[in-house]
């Protein structure tokens, strides 16, 4: 335990950021993993993860470039830690939907492409938040936890992660 904390006081906030950059950059790269070679195809609250966690990505890799000061860093923190939250609600809904009695599962709407090609934004965004029949689906699991429950896990350790970065004392 010693040696991890003589290690997290010793690497700069801009290395810890980058590292969550890294962190999330590897997730998404198991999640294209995912579609491509195992062939899941991302249910709408999967894509709402995803781009949840695209935007966690950029601001840790923003901040590891920005290099900001204390209260820059701190800013960052919450952004990232805001960002988390709404992916631990949309983690949240999934799992949820996924344990609902098969008669409560609502049914499956239109794939996410038509609903943008169709549907005016606000109709897309409010569809997205729903869920649907495809997302109460449950497909890979690891250590008996799917997909959105990792995803929650996730959000939750980069959440925290973030804010220790934040206010860690240089």
């Amino acid at each position: 335990m010693n040696k991890l904390l003589t290690l997290w006081n010793t690497l700069s906030p801009r290395w810890l950021n980058l590292a969550g950059a890294v962190a999330v950059a590897g997730l998404f790269g198991f999640g294209l993993y995912l579609q491509y070679v195992l062939r899941l195809e991302p249910c709408p609250l999967c894509m709402l993860q995803r781009v949840i966690f695209i935007a966690i990505g950029a601001l840790f890799f923003i901040a590891a470039l920005h290099n900001a000061g204390r209260f820059g860093s701190r800013i960052y923190a919450v952004l990232i830690a805001a960002f988390a939250l709404g992916g631990v609600a949309a983690a949240v809904r999934h799992i949820w939907l996924q344990h609902l009695p098969k008669d409560q599962v609502p049914a499956c709407g239109p794939g996410l492409d038509y609903m943008l090609q169709n549907f005016p934004l606000a109709e897309v965004w409010q569809e997205l938040l729903h869920g649907s029949g495809e997302c109460a689906e449950k497909g890979w699991t690891f250590l008996a936890l799917g997909i959105p429950e990792w995803s929650l896990v996730w959000y939750v350790l980069l959440g925290v992660f973030a804010v220790l970065v934040g206010w860690k004392k240089n």
